[in-house]
């Protein structure tokens, strides 16, 4: 019998009332003085335990095994030198140990490298979830196998058992480390960057004074610097393009130490052009002309210079001259002297009224060519007699003027190389229909890229490339229509803003252009162009860091948009080669968390081993032995460690039995009543 139960046959409160009443009968016969009152006392304690019904309970047990935990780190830090094969052997010995005890089982938990670079040595939460499915009453004991490195201790749990750590690596092991401390993530072109790095020892490192720096940008040539080992020191370069420039730093790899998988760092810092600086000029006040300020002066990064002709110079209206204009138009300096300090002129409804000479608009044409940047909005003025194109200014505009003006409804359509060019690439998409312009210049496209169109097909947006330079023709004045809200509008700012960024060369915007970007733990790379298809019919090639080849198949994804993935591979810069464009890019964190500690230490650990009375055993200095010790003990010692048995059981079956069938229960409470009645009968008669 293992216990016993009740089962009443009453409700325990009908039980109590009779406890009660018995109680009462067996006080007042003991206060009358009636020699048979323990005896009645006996009776009622019968009648109440057969109402109360006790059974017997019996069990059967089974002895549960004690679980020992071997939780194994296989993170990126546990590939170095010999420590794979370290871990095996310590492994394969603790099986063969654990195996050896009696009722004890080994559960093995492995921390793989998937991601480790990303978050590190997720071996904590491991452990948790391990022990969240298993009884703690079965815990005898956790062994960790890992070169002591984890990143989430904070995560540790409340660990029932002794707990010891296995530790890989070598006493004599030393390691060289690049440390990225500060980098900005984006800087101006023509300014200084500044990085400031540091150069770290650890372990039984040699005591080297300094070290080389080497960094090169996008896989160009390499800068060398040579810097103290522990001082952190700043690194100054320029960037040498807009857009995303890919620094790779790295510091030779030290004889002796035990990886070079943290000598190097990549960063990722993105070049932006300071203050770009945009020429307005209005050659009449109209509806429109505000669109073009209000837009350019809401981009923070332009500064803009905006002039509107009021009145041309020949023109006497008597009006006194201080109403006219606050300062002079200094067309001499603005066209002549400084003129190759704009990124982008826009001349708005300008005719030609003898207020520039010819030979400025000759300075205008060659600023283009030498890399400036022109664009022209038209209205009635480029269809006239005064039309911009009828000055040597028309050398370089990608539309001729056929003298006639279409005053109607006019829908902007985006064309077939528009869908593919970046000024307009998913542009049609962006605001459902569009409302329609009242107004377009005819034009007959004599060089560019038609982007846009409008009545019959018209030319209604023409951009193109001019020597270094670029111009563009938009053939209405009617833009300011959709900013409106005229029949629903349309995407005009969006619209403006990128015409006048990919004038001014905004890297983004290249009409052939290969870029890559992290997808996942990969790369994705995409290629945008004007043609049908992509060279080499739409094989990419790369170069690994490693400096073996290989080759990708892209797949159009949209109009003049080619995509191809590549995998997770060795971390470091990839170059890709399409065509005549090529791009740099980098796979793998920026800075490796995994690596930025790898000479094996008992210092992470060390807290949580010690609360559980554990060991910390290297694994060079001999595999331990593993031996049982009782609770609260110490559970480590010279060349062994130790578990705690926890001789847990599980009840498999439960078997019911009355203590006493109840006519027991009423033979011995009739019984004690005789007995009773006796006793106090053979007192009366003496």
């Amino acid at each position: 019998m293992d216990a016993i139960s009740f089962a009443p046959l009453l409700a325990w409160p009908v039980v109590g009332v009779f406890a009660a009443l018995a109680a009462l009968f067996v006080l007042a016969a003991a206060v009358r003085g009636l020699r048979g009152w323990p005896w009645r006392a006996l009776a009622g304690l019968m009648i109440l335990a057969a109402l109360a019904n006790p059974q017997r309970v019996d069990q059967d047990v089974a002895s549960l095994p004690d679980i020992v935990f071997a939780v194994v780190d296989r993170s990126a830090s546990q590939t170095i030198a010999t420590r794979p094969a370290q871990t095996d052997a310590a492994l394969a010995d603790l099986r063969a140990r654990v195996a050896a005890l009696p009722n004890t089982t080994l559960q093995v938990i492995t921390v793989d490298g998937l991601g480790a670079d990303a978050g590190g040595t997720a071996l904590m939460a491991a452990l948790s979830d391990a022990l969240a499915n298993v009884p703690r009453a079965q815990v005898a004991g956790v062994f960790i196998l890992s070169d002591g490195h984890v990143h989430d201790m904070t995560l540790a749990p409340d660990l029932p058992a002794p707990t010891h750590l296995v530790m890989t690596g070598q006493p004599d092991d030393w390691d060289r480390r690049l440390v990225v401390k500060n980098a900005p993530a984006f800087a101006i072109l023509g300014e200084p960057v500044e990085i400031t790095v540091r150069i770290d020892d650890s372990g039984a490192a040699p005591g080297d004074a300094t070290a080389d720096l080497i960094l090169s940008v996008d896989g160009g040539a390499d800068q060398v610097f040579s810097l103290p080992v522990g001082r952190d020191m700043a690194v100054r370069l320029q960037l040498p393009h807009g857009g995303m420039n890919v620094l790779q730093l790295s510091t030779p790899t030290a004889a002796g130490e035990i990886t070079d998988r943290n000598n190097g760092a990549i960063l990722r810092i993105n070049g932006l052009r300071d203050r770009l600086r945009v020429l307005l000029v209005s050659g009449e006040p109209h509806a429109g002309e505000r669109t073009w300020r209000n837009l350019l002066k809401s981009d923070t990064s332009v500064d803009l210079i905006h002039f509107t002709i009021l009145r041309p110079p020949g023109k006497f209206d008597n009006a006194p001259l201080n109403e006219l204009a606050l300062i002079a138009f200094p067309t001499r300096e603005l066209f002549l002297e400084k003129i190759d300090d704009f990124d982008l002129i826009i001349f708005d409804r300008y005719r030609r009224r003898g207020l520039l000479p010819s030979l400025y608009f000759q300075n205008i044409a060659d600023y283009v060519r030498g890399g400036g940047a022109v664009l022209v909005s038209a209205g009635p003025d480029y269809a006239g007699p005064d039309s911009l194109y009828r000055s040597p200014l028309g050398a370089v505009l990608p539309g001729a003027p056929t003298a006639r003006v279409i005053e109607q409804g006019v829908m902007p359509v985006v064309s077939d190389l528009g869908q593919r060019h970046p000024i307009t690439e998913n542009l049609a998409g962006d605001s459902g229909p569009w409302g329609r312009w009242m107004r377009q210049i005819e034009v007959e496209a004599t060089s560019g890229d038609v982007i846009l169109t409008g009545h019959d097909d018209l030319p209604l947006l023409i951009a193109d490339r001019v020597g270094d330079g670029r111009v563009a023709l938009l053939a209405s004045d009617h833009a300011w229509l959709w900013d409106r809200g005229f029949e629903g509008g349309g995407p005009q700012r969006e619209l403006l803003r990128r015409l006048s960024h990919w004038m001014m060369k905004e890297p983004e915007l290249e009409e052939e252009a290969l870029w890559a970007e992290e997808l996942g733990s990969g790369l994705r790379i995409i290629r945008r162009t004007l043609a049908d298809t992509v060279p080499d019919d739409g094989v990419l090639t790369f170069t690994a860091p490693d400096g073996t080849e290989g080759r990708l198949q892209m797949t159009q994804t949209a109009p003049g948009r080619w995509e191809a993935a590549l995998p997770e591979g060795p971390f470091g810069l990839y170059r890709f080669q399409s065509g005549d464009v090529s791009v740099v890019g980098a796979m793998g964190p920026p800075f490796p968390k995994e690596f930025a500690q790898t000479v094996a230490t008992d210092t992470v650990l060390r807290p949580l081993v010690d609360a559980r009375q554990g060991g910390v055993v290297r694994i060079s200095d001999g595999l331990p032995r593993v031996r049982t010790v009782r609770e609260g003990r110490p559970a480590a010692g010279r060349g062994w460690l130790g578990i705690t048995p926890r001789g847990a059981e599980a009840v498999q079956a439960t078997r019911l039995a009355a203590l006493l069938p109840g006519w027991a229960w009423l033979l011995l409470s009739a019984g004690f009543m005789v007995f009773a009645w006796l006793r106090e009968g053979r007192a009366d008669r003496v």
